[in-house]
């Protein structure tokens, strides 16, 4: 997370867009400067994972192939 003037920013958090608009389970996920952040989309104030940008990346290409 940065700060802008001493104020944290807030994270934008996603979900896939291959996620249901309906009440299934979904992750969501955030970019930071460094990592990700993932949380599940039905506990936004629950824990949160923090993993490098370089493992989300990996994760990523692991899915698509």
């Amino acid at each position: 997370m940065s700060a802008v003037r001493g104020v944290a920013e807030e994270p934008r958090w996603f979900k896939s867009s291959y996620s249901g608009g309906n009440a299934t389970e979904c992750l969501e996920a955030a970019f930071g400067p460094a990592a990700v952040l993932i949380r599940d989309s039905k506990r936004p104030a629950g824990p949160r994972l923090r993993i490098s940008a370089q493992t989300w990346g990996r994760f990523v290409t692991d899915v698509v192939t």
